[in-house]
């Protein structure tokens, strides 16, 4: 009788736990965990849309930095974490890659979240040091088709969206280049403006200030359309290369789970927020475009989407990962 009384009490418990979500969420302060390190365009996407967020949840934001392991450290913590929405996940276009590259990457990308929705879009450009023979991507292809596994590109590490940009570039292109992985983007990038690397895709904002002075040559955005940021500089799909689109992305999700009210609640202040001409146009001046998705749903089908292209380029280029046998 006693135990039979005690478990009553615990489902009770839980229950109202459950249920308070529903009624006056959020009624405390949310965490959105960053699983990259401070100052990345992760962190200051994060950090930007923060404020106005926390003002239409009428809650404060707290940011949680949790990097390691192409963001699969942070991304493990919000896959454990309470299902209650008030521990959230910045997810990013490494995490539906990353499944297809490690043997374990701490969640599962299908089961363990509940996408909320993508927050801001992050085109690339394609750039080279000054020494690199070739001015325009016309000129770059026939150099690279000329020299077949001579020119090589920098990236943020075997695996990375840099890495596979430029794998999917050079598929694209039917050009050949040498892999140089680093530890990070900053590393690569430093290397390209010293001549020691030929090649990389950088965040356009972070390359831009560089290829205005000549220190750096661009041949073009990853996304479908010119960059706000930097109009001046074609697209890859533009200049020939038909319906190349490689963009950075950046969401919000949850654990899986989430109460469809909680989740109707967060996407309705993050699409409002991301509304905001303000912070559209603060967005920008970092190279990001706010980009939400009209549902929550539709967040979900769009990972699909973009996991299923890069597992299918990854196969293609024949690149080794801790899944191949």
């Amino acid at each position: 009788m006693v135990k039979t009384l005690a478990l009553l009490v615990m489902v009770v418990q839980w229950s109202i736990a459950g249920a308070a979500p529903l009624d006056d969420y959020p009624n405390k302060a949310i965490t959105i965990v960053v699983p990259s390190t401070p100052g990345g365009g992760t962190d200051t996407s994060t950090r930007i849309i923060a404020p106005k967020l926390s003002e239409n949840l009428g809650q404060p934001i707290v940011i949680a930095n949790k990097p390691g392991v192409s963001g699969n450290l942070g991304a493990a913590f919000v896959a454990n974490a309470l299902p209650d929405g008030y521990t959230l996940l910045t997810l990013i276009s490494s995490h539906v890659i990353n499944p297809h590259m490690f043997a374990k990457v701490g969640y599962d990308i299908d089961k363990d979240f509940t996408p909320i929705s993508r927050t801001v879009t992050v085109p690339d450009v394609l750039i080279a040091n000054k020494n690199l023979p070739a001015q325009n991507l016309d000129e770059l292809m026939a150099y690279l088709k000329a020299n077949p596994d001579k020119v090589n590109f920098g990236s943020a590490g075997m695996g990375s969206f840099s890495h596979l940009m430029m794998e999917f570039f050079a598929l694209d292109a039917g050009v050949k280049l040498l892999h140089v992985p680093y530890k990070s983007t900053s590393q690569a990038f430093n290397d390209v403006l010293s001549n020691h690397v030929s090649m990389m895709v950088a965040d356009i904002a972070l390359a831009n200030p560089f290829i205005k002075t000549g220190a750096l040559k661009a041949y073009g955005v990853s996304s479908l359309s010119r960059s706000d940021i930097a109009p001046d500089i074609p697209s890859l799909s533009e200049l020939g290369l038909k319906g190349f689109e490689a963009n950075q992305w950046f969401g919000l999700a949850g654990p899986a789970k989430l109460p469809p009210q909680v989740t109707e609640k967060l996407f309705a202040a993050l699409k409002k927020t991301l509304s905001d001409p303000e912070l559209r146009a603060r967005l920008a001046t970092d190279g990001m475009t706010s980009s939400p998705n009209a549902s929550p749903s539709e967040f979900a089908g769009f990972m699909r989407t973009e996991g299923m292209k890069w597992s299918k380029i990854i196969k293609e280029a024949k690149i080794e990962n801790e899944k191949t046998p």
